[in-house]
């Protein structure tokens, strides 16, 4: 593509000028493969960018927003609405835990956590403890890229660059910890790390804590695992001093861990869920919130009669098109009983990138479900070896998400067991190189 065409767009999360000096553009994508703008086949070894659990380019996903797109291809949703909007939200809440069963739609997974923030504040002025003020999220947490996500976020490079962006926020301490190196799943050490949620409240105070914003498997941040114990130690103390739990299972959601949600595979059940990306398959933007039934009720109970209840939303909330995407999406999951083959397909996967801890360029293995970090030994300046591998794996035709220098390999749950073999290769033969 010509250079000038490139020049014109801004492009997220990348190293912009080295981009535009060596372009690597999709094309065309199909099942579990992309094409290059060269015609190469390339294996999508991270689910597009976790969004596409179900494989590329389902014709059924296709027809439907086509088809409702033909239909109503918008309407608002303040004081108005459409049939897809419910029926979504009653597929959506047939899957989350028990009592999470009233859903918020917003456009991403950045939307949702600021919904949800503002969920937290409103529940609690509603219960007439506005005083809680306080946020707590952890250290190398990613919450996405709005103003609140990014106050929560405990990734570095998303933080210094734009200050204090909200106050009250405090950070745990990551839980992956050194003795849990090569751990397969879920740690023994680290889960006495939940005390620190315990040392805020001593802090500030027992009623000046909102909620708890936790991503079940920290995903973005390169896959760390909780060790065992941990989330219930966290829930304990959230239930002790009326703190609400939020599982922002962007990444983990619809699948990933091998159940509908983490908070299902682990066991915990948070007061409030946060998701995106594979809810329409990565077809449309769309992102959701689901809260407990008791939330819903306290903020809506609380207004006077006929009077708005929650000021918050979007233009495209609930959008037509990204409903309908959601809908068929989610019958593709039930209909090909997705979640099952992906716990079924989850040990091979995993025994696949363990099996990579001989090579001598590899630093850590972590993984649960079919999500999986790949560390490798930083290089001079922490963060370039990454950067080249996932330009080596691509030349090789592989598609895998850099965070530092882990890959982080989250292949589709229609994967084969030989495309994990593909994976597999590809990645042995790029860090031998190392």
């Amino acid at each position: 593509m010509d250079s000038e065409i490139l020049e014109q767009h801004w492009l997220p999360f990348t190293a912009n000028r080295d981009f535009k000096r060596e372009p690597r553009l999709f094309v065309r994508a199909s099942g579990m493969y992309y094409w290059s703008e060269a015609g190469n086949k390339i294996l999508d070894g991270s689910s597009g960018l976790f969004t596409s659990a179900a494989g590329h380019c389902r014709p059924e996903i296709a027809k439907a927003v086509n088809e409702q797109l033909l239909t109503l291809d918008f309407t608002p949703s303040f004081s108005r609405s459409h049939p897809g909007a419910f029926q979504l939200a009653n597929k959506v809440a047939a899957l989350t835990p028990k009592d999470l069963h009233h859903v918020f739609f917003c456009n991403s997974g950045s939307e949702a956590v600021d919904t949800a923030i503002k969920i937290a504040f409103a529940y609690h002025l509603a219960r007439n403890e506005g005083q809680r003020t306080y946020l707590v999220s952890r250290e190398r947490a990613y919450h996405g890229v709005n103003l609140g996500g990014t106050a929560l976020s405990g990734m570095v490079k998303n933080r210094e660059a734009f200050g204090a962006v909200m106050p009250g926020v405090l950070h745990l301490r990551h839980t992956l910890v050194p003795q849990n190196r090569l751990t397969r799943g879920m740690g023994e050490h680290g889960a006495e790390l939940a005390e620190d949620l315990q040392r805020f409240v001593n802090l500030v105070g027992e009623k000046r804590i909102a909620a708890v914003f936790v991503e079940p498997i920290a995903g973005s941040t390169g896959v760390i695992v909780p060790p065992r114990g941990y989330l219930e130690r966290i829930r304990e103390i959230c239930d002790r001093y009326g703190i609400l739990l939020v599982f922002d299972e962007v990444i983990c959601g619809f699948g990933r861990t091998g159940q509908p949600f983490a908070a299902n595979s682990f066991g915990i059940l948070p007061d409030i869920i946060t998701m995106a990306k594979a809810l329409t398959n990565g077809a449309q933007p769309m992102g959701a919130v689901a809260v407990r039934d008791s939330i819903y009720r306290t903020i809506v109970d609380a207004a006077p009669e006929h009077a708005t209840e929650f000021f918050h939303g979007y233009t495209y909330s609930a959008h037509p098109a990204a409903c309908a995407a959601g809908l068929s999406t989610l019958k593709i999951y039930e209909d090909e009983d997705l979640f099952a083959k992906g716990r079924a397909l989850s040990p091979y996967f995993l025994d696949a990138m363990f099996a990579l801890q001989d090579l001598g360029a590899v630093a850590d293995v972590r993984g649960y479900g079919l999500l999986a970090g790949v560390e490798i030994k930083p290089g001079r300046v922490p963060g370039a070896r990454g950067t080249e591998l996932q330009a080596k794996l691509f030349d090789r035709g592989l598609h895998v998400k850099t965070t530092g220098d882990v890959a982080i390999m989250a292949p589709a749950i229609i994967a084969s067991r030989a495309d994990i073999d593909q994976m597999a290769a590809i990645l042995r033969e790029a860090l031998a190189q190392y």
